[in-house]
């Protein structure tokens, strides 16, 4: 199956180019939408052009049933296009804007024109104002027009158009401000939404970059610990097969082999952790490694010239397989710093089975011996992470004899084994 029948199959058919569906890194077409329209990068041409028809149709219903109001002429035309035309740069510049459509308005209303569609241009104009933070900018605009409306329709409508005019009944000024109200309740409530899904989208990202993270230091931990162990025994090994190579070619060859089985085991455990990588949610294709693989950890040690003495304490139980990993990983990479930091030839395990907890005791008689074969010092701070994550502790220090001891404790919930 060639590239594009891979396309096609994995889409369904559909030839869709690489990458997915042109929406695939934005999200539904609804969604990218929608995020343009908060960010102000797209022009709202087709609400603004609805506004405006409405405003423009509405105003001539308006003019026909306050016949005492000047007519709807050039000028107040002009005027009513004027409020949509600002509104189209709503969303890049809302505090002009709206300052803008509430000067026009009063500007209309000054000229003696009817009441009606003119104020759906304010309220559009404070909606978007509000939305995008701009509270207080939308509610001086507000004022600044119920201000100047309180001026025309009580003290200077003698003085303007229309002739013969009388005061605004109070009553209609009551029903204005609770319009206002309206607006401005409707407005607060869209920009608590919009934080809302401001939130809820950085919270969704903060997720992601912590599995992100956390996934990508538990590939680490896991490359670390399998490579450090398997290449610190083809280290010693190889050392020992090049000093017998000419003196003992039967214990060469001994060492040949051990460095063959370690690097075919290491490949094999590489292998599973990129698998991982390639398909996400699959089941591994082998079990992960636990306690119950220590006797071949041992084997290999042994390979370096390292014995290792396992005790067990308590009754054995079942683990769960993120403890039994964990604890598995915690003893590798002491055994591991055994062969490689130390002139020990003796380490002990002890592994203590309690109700709720287990508990893992690596010792060595040392002395260090101060080298670090390649090493990047990474595999205390793995295993401390490793232990963390299940919420328990590791402590490691020297001992008063020169040796050393890594002591783990991770908390479990055992299933009894039969």
């Amino acid at each position: 199956m060639d590239e594009e029948q891979r396309t096609r199959h994995h889409h369904g058919g559909r030839p869709w180019t690489r990458g997915g569906p042109p929406w695939a890194h934005g999200g539904p077409p609804w969604v990218r939408y929608r995020q343009e329209w908060w960010d102000g990068t797209r022009l709202p041409w087709r609400s603004t052009l609805v506004l405006a028809v409405f405003v423009m149709v509405g105003s001539g219903f308006a003019a026909r049933n306050q016949p005492g109001r000047e007519p709807v002429d050039a000028l107040a035309r002009v005027l009513l296009l004027a409020g949509p035309a600002l509104l189209l740069l709503r969303r890049k510049y809302p505090v002009p804007v709206v300052f803008g459509v509430s000067a026009l308005a009063l500007g209309y209303l000054l000229a003696g024109y009817p009441y009606g569609p003119v104020l759906a241009t304010v309220a559009v104009g404070v909606f978007s104002a509000v939305v995008t933070g701009h509270r207080y900018a939308a509610w001086g605009a507000v004022g600044m027009l119920w201000a100047g409306h309180l001026l025309v329709g009580h003290w200077l409508y003698e003085y303007l158009p229309p002739a013969g005019d009388r005061a605004v009944a109070w009553g209609q000024e009551l029903a204005s401000a609770m319009f206002v109200v309206a607006v401005l309740a409707l407005a607060e409530l869209a920009r608590v939404r919009k934080e809302q899904w401001a939130k809820e989208r950085a919270e969704r990202a903060a997720a992601q970059q912590r599995r992100t993270d956390e996934e990508r230091l538990r590939i680490a931990r896991e490359l670390h610990d399998v490579l450090a162990h398997s290449i610190s025994v083809i280290n010693v090994q190889a050392g020992v097969g090049l000093t017998l190579l000419d003196s003992d070619p039967e214990q060469a060859r001994t060492a040949l082999t051990t460095i063959k089985a370690a690097s075919k085991e290491a490949l094999g455990e590489v292998r599973q952790v990129l698998d991982t990588l390639r398909t996400p949610g699959d089941a591994p294709r082998a079990p992960a490694p636990g306690l119950d693989q220590l006797p071949e950890l041992v084997q290999q040690a042994a390979g370096t010239g390292l014995t290792v003495e396992v005790t067990t304490e308590g009754r054995k139980a079942a683990l769960p397989p993120g403890a039994d990993l964990a604890a598995f990983r915690i003893v590798q990479e002491a055994l591991t710093n055994v062969v490689r930091h130390s002139g020990s030839r003796t380490a002990r395990v002890r592994i203590g089975y309690a109700t709720g907890r287990l508990d893992l005791r690596i010792d060595d008689d040392g002395p260090a011996t101060g080298t670090h074969e390649g090493g990047a010092g990474r595999g205390l701070v793995g295993m401390r992470e490793r232990a963390a994550a299940l919420g328990g502790t590791i402590e490691a220090d020297t001992l008063p004899d020169g040796g050393f001891r890594v002591h783990a404790e991770l908390p479990i919930e055992p299933k009894e084994t039969p």
